[in-house]
């Protein structure tokens, strides 16, 4: 074999070959992930493995994504995608979660589940919206879930109904939380006044031991009872927080909420990012689906906030309503994101733990609007 012809076989190998428009605009929209997670610290753990994972689904001919045949092994990306596929990665993020969570403020003012149901009007909006854009009801549905600001839940609920769309639906969940800060101070100041921002809130009361042990155990049992098809989602999610307050399972909890969390996260960003190759992302629906995750957010802020201004009529100016746009579930950057622009508005006020009720309570609320949406459309 002559120099021309190694050298035309050994061309013909490279990705180089297949490299097209479409793969330079993923790796572009990959490295703009990378930018906004390194440089603008926006959701950096997520953003990171998801970013890089894009620039990798792209790179023709590399056996990232590759399916088994024969004797030949699958891709590595392909065989941790099954944690994504298989249900598997989102319930168990979900018990580190758990395992960070304070459900203390939610026990301590009930009243604040109201508002974490709330904000959940984001998901219906959007969910309209999608219908009469011609999606499917199922990936409508899946489409919603954006807007409860839950990346687990929404992957979740995306690959049982609408796992064609699972690369859109997962960046656009992931960066939208990320952008909390920019999204919901607007929308918040211009749904209240200057003396309604001002209201200060009287201290919570202390939550025993008991009641937070309790509350995991209750949950689980009758949330998965009413809605069995979220009971991996929300029983993993409790059995993190039990681990957390039962006192006697430190190791575990440590655990949970941080090294087994860590890696979870990095397998599940790096699986989600490599879904996003250029032909199943560069499509007008991805352009849809990133804006009508705007939609989404804008509207559970919204519901949140609106909710919280009723309250303060009725309970004669004691609820501050900006506490209300932490019901989006971003745990916990809503709630610090309800504690600047109060401080805003009255430099002595600490709203933080007030908010992080609602906060807490948008996680449960949006697994439960999952639950009622997988129960309604397998």
């Amino acid at each position: 074999m002559d120099i021309g012809s190694v050298l035309s076989k050994l061309w013909s190998t490279t990705g180089l070959v297949g490299f097209e428009a479409g793969n330079a605009i993923m790796i572009l929209v990959g490295l703009i992930l990378l930018y906004l997670a390194i440089f603008k610290k926006f959701e950096p753990l997520l953003l990171v493995p998801i970013g890089f994972g894009a620039i990798l689904a792209n790179l023709p001919f590399a056996p990232i994504m590759t399916p088994p045949s024969g004797t030949m092994p699958g891709g590595l990306v392909y065989y941790l995608h099954q944690g994504v596929e298989k249900e598997i990665f989102p319930p168990l993020i979900f018990m580190g979660v758990g395992a960070m969570t304070d459900f203390g403020p939610l026990l301590a003012n009930p009243s604040t589940l109201l508002l974490g149901a709330a904000a959940q009007l984001g998901i219906f909006i959007a969910m309209m919206i999608a219908k009469a854009l011609g999606f499917s009801l199922s990936q409508a549905a899946a489409i919603g879930i954006i807007g409860g600001a839950d990346g687990p839940t929404a992957i979740y609920t995306a690959m049982k109904l609408a796992p064609e769309l699972l690369g859109p639906i997962a960046v656009a969940a992931y960066t939208y939380m990320s952008l909390v800060p920019l999204i919901q101070p607007p929308i918040m100041k211009a749904l209240t006044t200057e003396k309604e921002r001002s209201t200060v809130m009287s201290e919570l009361r202390q939550v025993s031991k008991t009641e937070k042990i309790i509350f995991p155990i209750v949950v689980t049992v009758v949330v998965s009872l009413l809605l069995p098809p979220v009971a991996p989602l929300v029983g993993m999610l409790m059995l993190g927080n039990l681990f957390r307050e039962c006192g006697v399972v430190e190791r575990l909890s440590k655990t949970a909420a941080n090294e087994f969390n860590n890696i979870l996260v990095i397998l599940l960003g790096v699986s989600v990012g490599a879904t996003m190759d250029a032909r199943s992302f560069l499509r007008l629906q991805t352009i849809e689906i990133i804006a009508l995750g705007v939609v989404a957010f804008a509207g559970g802020t919204a519901g949140g906030v609106l909710l919280g201004k009723l309250m303060y009529k009725l309970t004669g100016g004691k609820v501050n309503p900006l506490i209300g746009s932490a019901g989006v579930s971003a745990v916990p950057m809503a709630a610090r994101v309800s504690q600047v622009v109060g401080q805003e508005a009255n430099p002595g006020n600490f709203l933080l733990m007030h908010a992080m009720g609602p906060n807490v309570a948008g996680v449960i609320g949006t697994a439960v609007v999952a639950g009622v949406m997988l129960s309604l459309l397998l």
